[in-house]
């Protein structure tokens, strides 16, 4: 079981987001507020582990949750071997599922500038919403059902 340690929205696509309070997940569109929302896609919302950011900040760069672009923030859940698919309930409500493992990068972000490498487009994960509600700040992630694959 995981834990949202940071939920983090922007306006525009490309920028860093800032980290708010809660959120509210619409079903198939996304966080409401957040450039990324649309129900035209399948990358509604977008995570990224707390550990993955760990590995930059290792690596000497002074960045933190939302730095990567990412809506939600995780601890304790490992992301990446999730497999296509899965279902996850977010706090009380809310139902996600896995619909892309990692992104290709069209263009180099800041991050990647300034060390070489970034995490996201390797770990970070998008989900579709099946099922909306309020998310907040200290909210458990449950693997509900594993995917395809899993």
């Amino acid at each position: 079981m995981g834990k949202i340690i940071s939920i983090n929205i922007s306006d525009k696509k490309g920028v860093r987001k800032k980290r708010v309070d809660e959120a509210v997940l619409r079903e198939n569109f996304g966080i409401e507020g957040d450039a990324h929302a649309s129900e035209k896609w399948h990358r509604q919302v977008s995570l990224l582990a707390a550990e993955s950011i760990k590995k930059m900040q290792d690596l000497g760069l002074k960045v933190d949750s939302g730095d990567f672009a990412e809506n939600i923030t995780t601890e304790d859940i490992d992301l990446v071997s999730l497999p296509l698919g899965t279902r996850l309930t977010i706090g009380k409500d809310i139902e996600v599922e896995v619909s892309q493992i990692g992104k290709e990068c069209h263009q180099r972000c800041a991050i990647y500038y300034q060390a070489g490498d970034c995490v996201m487009p390797k770990e970070g994960i998008f989900v579709k919403v099946l099922k909306g509600g309020v998310v907040r700040k200290g909210d458990e992630i449950v693997i509900k059902r594993l995917g395809i694959g899993g």
